[in-house]
């Protein structure tokens, strides 16, 4: 289901870290990066030099800004 939480490896900087979302977060961030023709690692790396927090959070914040956004 989409709103089921999995932890997910990424590479940031050159190091590996792991983040933890709800499908449906990880789905939409996904497609971001497809509409800006960028990896997810590229997407994960310019949200982390952005965050003042957890990165998870960081994340869902980016996703939600971007949905809005476009609606």
């Amino acid at each position: 289901t989409l709103t089921r939480v999995r932890k997910r490896s990424v590479r940031i900087a050159g190091h590996r870290t792991s983040v933890s979302l709800e499908d449906a977060f990880w789905k939409e961030l996904t497609a971001i990066a497809r509409r800006r023709e960028a990896s997810l690692n590229t997407l994960i790396t310019e949200i982390d030099a952005g965050r003042d927090g957890n990165l998870s959070s960081a994340i869902r914040v980016f996703v939600l800004e971007e949905v809005r956004r476009r609606t």
